[in-house]
């Protein structure tokens, strides 16, 4: 009785206590993690070349 009673609580929740986002919400947050992704990704890019040309010009010189 106690998990009927847990599902019939869940779903009422989802349907009536809940506030969804709309679609422009849904997009605009969709593009904030586009953009924030990318950002972060070029920086990681930019610091691994970055170590990469700094670990090649040490092994050319002390090797």
């Amino acid at each position: 009785m106690k998990l009927i009673n847990y599902f019939k609580e869940s779903y009422s929740e989802l349907v009536h206590k809940t506030s969804w986002p709309t679609r422009q919400e849904l997009t605009n947050s969709a593009v904030v993690v586009l953009v924030a992704s990318l950002l972060i990704a070029l920086v990681v890019w930019a610091m691994d070349s970055g170590f990469e040309s700094i670990m090649t010009f040490i092994y050319n010189k002390v090797l």
